[in-house]
């Protein structure tokens, strides 16, 4: 397989995290709607009675800080440097225009979901203690 036909496989939507996620929170109790086009980053998960959304990074694609899963390839620097600079980018300006809007911004990062109680908790208490605000 060469590597345009590796690129054109990565899923941008419906991938495997975001799945686990989703039913994470149908199991806890929250209802949600996806990838809303209307709000800035088309969020993975929106949440509306808690005007908050999720998105579920891949630790590779948006540069988690100190994961060990956001490897920088050897070859192709000049291509892979500016790619992974931009996606930063374009997750900070709307992470800062949806809390512009009044949006809780949550992100979750593929790393994260074996750690499931953690996460559990960690979700619960982002969307309930806003609630009660």
């Amino acid at each position: 397989m060469n590597r345009s036909e590796i690129m054109r496989s990565v899923k941008s939507q419906n991938t495997a995290p975001e799945l686990l996620i989703r039913g994470l929170l149908h199991r806890l109790g929250f209802r949600f709607r996806l990838h809303r086009r209307d709000l800035p980053g088309s969020p993975d998960i929106v949440l509306p009675r808690y005007r908050a959304v999720i998105f579920v990074h891949g630790c590779f694609w948006h540069r988690h800080p100190g994961c060990r899963l956001a490897t920088t390839p050897k070859s192709r620097q000049d291509y892979w440097l500016p790619k992974f600079m931009a996606n930063i980018e374009r997750d900070h300006r709307n992470t800062e225009a949806l809390q512009e809007m009044g949006w809780q911004v949550i992100v979750v990062w593929e790393c994260e979901i074996k750690k499931n109680e953690d996460l559990e908790h960690r979700l619960k208490h982002a969307l309930t203690s806003r609630e009660s605000r």
